[in-house]
């Protein structure tokens, strides 16, 4: 443990803690510490792509969080898994690069009042740590390169395996309407095709092994620390001005301080449900809540925990005949010896599959200018992830409200740092949503009701045809639909007037210097698509900010 004080303290070593310690400690006259409560990611499951049905639910990877019964649900509550390594859930998540619709960031600046979060000027900060396969050989078009990088630490390739029968319902979605796309990730992702994912040559590649190894932890003035918990940041206010001096940390020695130089800055990057919980834990959140778990109130921040939005999934699985599928391929100890010994030589097949291959991204309403809802389209079916497969051939294709209105909180439950938050996400507690669901059930039959999937005689097994009316699809989501493991906007920008607003457009916290969040719990609204690579957008853009404001303080 260093004594000293660091004129950057980053909390959180996720998607965005991993690449803000490899921007920050970039320049050697700052002194860089990254804290993480977790432990390292040396457990050989994290880096078998496959390996997620291994680590999410497992207390070595998982912070093995559980949601709170939700009516919308039907009285159900979910497991809500959080990565509890380096690189977060980076680690354990589905490994699809996607960023969203440009006008996700439009809105974004129009909610924070800074213009640059605006479409056009978020895409350098996506392309500047991008590494993308099309691009090694000087291939693709102008078009093509002018939105995507190539040399950045962030890996992203083509799947490594396709399937005949993802394939047709590829050609059947075309012949529902949803065009082919060979790149969601050009501003608007209409369209159907396989995912692009990072991993590099068939192995995972998480924030860890893209911003931590090599050079971040050889340079003499970084410092990582795992297994340390955050308690809470140490505050001061001096001439009525709040500001961030450090913070109060749990180490396995017992408990510590660690501080800030003059002018530093603490960044939190805990995630959407690690920061909300720390900076209650700090006295800054709702008053009510912070005095009801007598902690003194710093500063009244309503917004701190509210505003929680999720994807929730719709699993529809169908029954084929005549395919291929893991089902069946997997059911047999010869089965399971050819898949380990493909990836074995090759690194190609099962074990390299991200969750899913082939995703759609289509409009619940022709009225709509934008795609609404998000397909992730698999060659298996099971009941949950973790139970077994089922034993016949089948499909799996879920479908998410992209953009749902319902809004949750989290919550601390005491006083105590190491008693897991309160997390309701309120699934489906909008009529809109509930629409949109029952919508988004009808366009998937459809979809697979089309010629190009005649010849596998697709069955419907879950949730099962006779369920028809808005009101019986809307209650059958509620027993069958789960999380799809995408949490933001606990700590969201906006304008200083917004009294919900937690973080500027800049991401400092309203009302207290040297201290912003950097994570996905910043983003006003979800993105349009999967969350992970946008949060290292805001990570990147974060870190420019962070040097400029210590060039000209």
């Amino acid at each position: 443990m260093s004594s000293s004080a660091f004129d950057y303290i980053i909390v959180g070593a996720g998607t965005a803690g991993c690449l803000l310690a490899n921007r920050l400690s970039a320049d050697p006259r700052k002194r860089v510490l990254l804290l993480e409560a977790g432990g390292q990611d040396d457990y050989h499951w994290i880096h078998i792509p496959v390996g997620y049905l291994y680590c999410i639910g497992n207390p070595r990877t998982d912070w093995l969080y559980q949601t709170e019964p939700a009516a919308g649900l039907n009285g159900r509550s979910l497991r809500y898994p959080r990565g509890k390594v380096l690189g977060g859930s980076s680690s354990i998540n589905g490994m699809i690069y996607m960023r969203g619709q440009a006008r996700d960031y439009e809105g974004w600046a129009e909610a924070s009042g800074e213009e640059s979060w605006r479409w056009g000027q978020v895409l350098p900060f996506f392309k500047k740590h991008e590494n993308h396969w099309r691009l090694d050989d000087g291939a693709g078009s102008d078009e093509f390169k002018a939105l995507h990088g190539h040399g950045g630490e962030w890996r992203v390739e083509k799947q490594r395996l396709s399937w005949d029968i993802l394939d047709a319902f590829s050609r059947a979605a075309q012949q529902a309407g949803i065009p082919a796309s060979e790149d969601f990730n050009g501003g608007n992702n209409e369209g159907v095709g396989y995912f692009e994912v990072n991993q590099r040559a068939g192995l995972r590649w998480n924030t860890a092994k893209a911003f931590l190894r090599p050079t971040c932890l050889g340079r003499p003035n970084f410092e990582l620390w795992t297994g340390v918990q955050v308690q809470r940041l140490l505050l001061e206010r001096s001439d009525g001005a709040l500001r961030c001096q450090g913070a109060e940390v749990r180490t396995p020695q017992g408990l510590e301080t660690v501080s800030l130089s003059p002018g530093g800055e603490l960044l939190l990057a805990a995630g959407a449900i690690g920061s909300p919980q720390i900076l209650q834990l700090s006295g800054l959140g709702p008053a009510a809540l912070l005095q009801r778990h007598g902690i003194e109130v710093q500063q009244h921040l309503g917004g701190v925990g509210a505003n929680l939005q999720d994807h929730l999934q719709i699993r529809a699985v169908f029954k084929v005949q005549g395919a291929k599928t893991l089902n069946t391929l997997a059911a047999s100890p010869w089965g399971k010896a050819r898949i380990g010994l493909e990836y074995l030589l090759r690194r190609s097949g099962p074990m390299s599959m991200a969750p899913s291959q082939l995703g759609a991204f289509a409009k619940s309403s022709p009225d709509l200018a934008w795609p609404d809802l998000q397909y992730h389209v698999q060659p298996l079916s099971l009941d949950a992830f973790g139970e077994p497969l089922h034993g016949f051939n089948a499909f799996t294709a879920s479908v998410c409200n992209l953009n749902p209105t319902s809004r949750g909180t989290v919550e601390i439950r005491s006083a105590d740092a190491a008693e897991a938050p309160l997390i309701a996400p309120n699934y489906l507690g909008t009529e809109e949503d509930r629409r949109i669901a029952a919508e988004s059930l009808r366009l998937t039959r459809r979809i697979v009701a089309q010629p190009a999937l005649a010849s596998y005689r697709p069955e419907e097994y879950r949730p099962g045809p006779q369920y028809q009316s808005d009101e019986e699809l809307a209650r059958l989501a509620g027993d069958i639909a789960t999380t799809i493991f995408h949490p933001v906007g606990t700590c969201k920008m906006g304008r200083a007037e917004d009294e919900m607003a937690v973080v500027d457009g800049r991401l400092r916290v309203h009302g207290v210097a040297g201290l912003r969040v950097v994570d996905a719990s910043v983003m006003p609204s979800i993105t349009s698509g999967n969350t992970n690579s946008p949060t290292l957008m805001i990570a990147e853009k974060a870190a420019a900010w962070v040097a400029e404001a210590a060039a000209h303080p």
